[in-house]
């Protein structure tokens, strides 16, 4: 049995701001994927993936089933029958591994289930959000439902603010463009929970409360205005200023020996850097107006681009 395939996502702008009400914009990702396997367990990882589930079936007893309920029979007897969570989605690294395991387990499972075919209004678009936080929360301590969604809806979603969500496409990508999106591989796992604690503490502090809304939540939201405008030359004025603020605010979140790299960006235009996901490792995203000139400053990394314009 092989269940059907769930991406990978990247929050190209959002990350900790739409904690805050900022704007956010998260797109599939589909060099990545997933789905729920059952062909002996025959491997460490699928052993692993196996008794995961387990626990979490566990968890999901303790939903409200106002909210969802599940066919937890079936999918007991499924896992005791060795099924498990095939990904190649690569864990800490801020494109949604968990997401996508909780968007199978909600497609396969959920009794009421909203589906991808339906008229996805923004009301059932939230519903499906709540239901997805609550599921992966179970990962992450605290979740706010939009990988899931992403991965189990496989389009763009543009979050407004927490309550105001929507699908939404993004301008043609051009397969000559010179600019980029791409992710660049720090090579340590980041762990979600540790960061937004890091996040939760600073937001104690007057200060930084501040600054996320006058500088931090600003840029994002000018950010996604200009990227879904598809206007690119105001999107990497204010993408060098997101980056600015991210490396005077957010060195915590930052791998140290990337704070040198990300400078040289805004040094020299040749890229600019971002968070990808939480941080602290994983992937960090790039932009850049010439691809070429940033694997060239960036030759000693491995580079994936995401997105041509």
């Amino acid at each position: 049995m092989k269940g059907p395939l769930f991406y990978s996502k990247i929050l190209l702008f959002g990350e900790y701001g739409i904690i805050k009400d900022s704007k956010g914009l998260s797109i599939p990702y589909n060099f990545y994927n997933g789905a729920l396997k059952t062909d002996g367990l025959q491997s460490e990882i699928s052993i692993k993936s196996n008794s995961n589930l387990k626990r979490f079936v566990e968890y999901l007893k303790e939903i409200s089933p106002e909210l969802v309920t599940f066919d937890l029979a079936t999918l007991k007897n499924d896992l005791d029958a060795g099924m498990y969570f095939d990904s190649s989605i690569p864990q800490g690294y801020g494109v949604g591994s968990s997401g996508a395991l909780v968007a199978a387990i909600y497609d396969k499972y959920a009794y009421d289930k909203i589906t991808v075919l339906e008229n996805l209004t923004r009301e059932k678009l939230l519903t499906l959000k709540n239901i997805f936080s609550e599921m992966e929360s179970f990962f992450h301590g605290k979740s706010s439902g939009l990988d899931p969604l992403n991965s189990y809806l496989s389009i763009p979603i543009l979050i407004n603010s927490k309550d105001n969500i929507e699908a939404t496409g993004i301008p043609s990508q051009r397969s000559d463009g010179t600019g980029a999106v791409f992710l660049l591989d720090s090579g340590i796992i980041g762990e979600t929970a540790p960061m937004v604690s890091i996040f939760m503490e600073n937001m104690k502090q007057e200060g930084f409360r501040k600054m996320l809304k006058n500088q931090f939540i600003k840029h994002t939201d000018a950010c996604v205005d200009d990227f879904l405008k598809g206007d690119f030359k105001s999107l990497f004025l204010n993408t060098k200023k997101l980056s600015k603020v991210a490396l005077n605010h957010f060195k915590p979140m930052i791998p140290l020996q990337f704070h040198e790299l990300w400078k040289n960006g805004l040094d020299t235009n040749d890229y600019y850097l971002k968070l990808c996901g939480s941080g602290g490792g994983g992937y960090i995203l790039g932009f850049t107006e010439d691809i070429e000139k940033a694997r060239q400053s960036l030759k000693d990394y491995k580079l994936e681009v995401v997105y041509n314009f």
